[in-house]
Parts: C-alpha cells; structure tokens; sequence
C-alpha cells in the first residue's frame, strides 16, 4: 500500500482519538474480547477494505467478506474484525468514515460508467478531489470503474483557457510545451483556437462547455486527429448524449466532488 495512504489513515486515527476513547474507557472493561461487523444497508460498489487492515492492525483477526469493487446488497455482512474490544470501538468511527466516503465514490462513478455503456466513450476523474485524500478518492472512482486522469499538476501538460490567456494564445502556448517528456492536452474554447492546436500538432484536446450537438460538431471537424476529452458540467442525466457524440474522454468532477456517503453500520459482540 502507498505509504501516503498508511500515513493518512494514521492522522485520522490520531485526530479521532486524540489523548484517548474517554467513553469507551470508562465503559468497557479491558482485556475484553469482541467481534465487529460491517454491513451494507443499501445497494453500493464497495470500496476502501484495503484499509481495514491498517486501521484494525493490532485486532487479532479480520477477514474481508466483500473486497473493493464488489457489488453489496442491502444487509451484506462486508468484513468481519475480532480482538480487543476497546480497540474496536475506538476505531469504528474512522473504519466507517472511509468507507461510507470511498464507497460512495465509487458507487457514483460506476453509474457514470454504466451511462456510457456500448459507446467509445470513458469516463475519467478529476482533481477536484477532497484535500489531503485524492489517492484515495481516485482509487475509489477507478473501483467503480473509472479511468483516472492525472494525479496532480506534476504528471501531465494540460493547457486551460488561463494558461492561454497568459500566455498570448493558443500557439505561444504550444511552442511552449513543445519538448515537454509527458502527455500533453490543451483546451480550446473556439473554432479558431481548435483549428490553431490542430495546426501546431496537438494530439489531445479538451473540449469544455459545449453542447451534445456542439461537441458532435467539433469532434467532426476534428477528425481523428487528436483524442477528444469533454468536460464541463456533464451529469449523470446529460452524459450519455454527450457519449453518443463520439469523444473519447468524459471528464466528470462530480464523481469525486459530489458522491454522497453510503450508509454503512459496525455492530459489536462482546465475546
């Protein structure tokens, strides 16, 4: 597992616990045992069990019924933790919390997936991510089957209508990244500025803010010559008709920004 995602997990371990579990503390007794399960109460795509065994890591056994990906009904038992009792109350909260969040992504982006089924059309993330979780959020919508897009500024070129303006256009811009050792994909906003990139070589462009029936049209005039991303307030109702105007990306912030927590319950045994 990445240590970044070790490391997150364990601050939020530490902002939930703080000095301690003063109510656990005071109510269970130590040294009991117990065992805790989760369970799905609604239809969902799993995600985020890979982290069960780092927050639950000195529990004495945990199995993993429903892994990340998986599909879970209403009342699926997902993972199984047995150990200290105290432990296992302690970390509930931050269990859930990842899951409830991860999962909910995930369950969104295999929607938008399913919206576009039978096109060419697939559909990616974005950084509109929660700060501080982006790896895990995009692992999430790449569990509901989303392809993720760059990971930050630092893995690809993508040139947007600001990096342009304040450059002095479209072909300053690409002059620019001309020796560039990464992918490289600009925006355009018109017609002009299309045929401009097409003309300085660009083999990537990012369409924003157009219509279904726009983007059909400029994906035409296109012709192959570049691979086309759509983006720009794309929902799960409007995705497909986009889809059927023949991109080859549909960038979706929604899925990260705007996926709603599961509903996900941990009951406890003592034994």
């Amino acid at each position: 597992m990445h240590p970044e995602i070790i490391e997150t997990v364990r601050r939020a371990l530490a902002e939930d616990i703080g000095t301690g579990d003063i109510t656990t503390e005071l109510t269970i007794d130590a040294g009991r045992k117990a065992v805790g399960r989760f369970y799905a109460r609604q239809e969902m795509v799993c995600a985020g069990t890979e982290l069960l065994p780092v927050i639950f890591e000195r529990a004495d056994k945990l199995e993993i019924f429903l892994p990340t990906r998986a599909h879970c009904e209403y009342g699926d038992c997902i993972a199984q933790v047995e150990g200290d009792a105290r432990l296992l109350l302690t970390h509930e909260r931050v269990a859930l919390n990842f899951l409830q969040r991860l999962s909910g992504i995930a369950t969104l982006a295999k929607k938008y997936v399913d919206a576009v089924h039978g096109t060419k059309a697939k559909v990616l993330d974005t950084r509109k991510t929660t700060p501080g979780l982006r790896r895990l959020e995009k692992m999430a919508a790449h569990a509901g089957g989303v392809t993720n897009h760059r990971m930050g500024l630092f893995d690809a070129v993508l040139i947007k209508n600001n990096h342009i303006t304040a450059c002095g256009g479209v072909r300053q811009a690409m002059e620019r990244v001309r020796d560039a050792k990464v992918p490289v994909e600009i925006e355009v906003r018109t017609i002009e500025e299309l045929d401009e990139a097409l003309e300085m070589g660009a083999k990537r462009m990012l369409l924003d803010n157009l219509t279904p029936e726009q983007a059909r049209e400029w994906i035409a005039r296109i012709a192959g010559r570049a691979v086309v991303e759509l983006s720009g307030g794309i929902t799960l109702e409007t995705i497909r008709a986009y889809a059927e105007a023949g991109p080859d990306f549909i960038s979706c912030g929604a899925i990260t920004h705007s996926a709603t927590a599961v509903d996900l319950n941990f009951r406890i045994q003592l034994q």
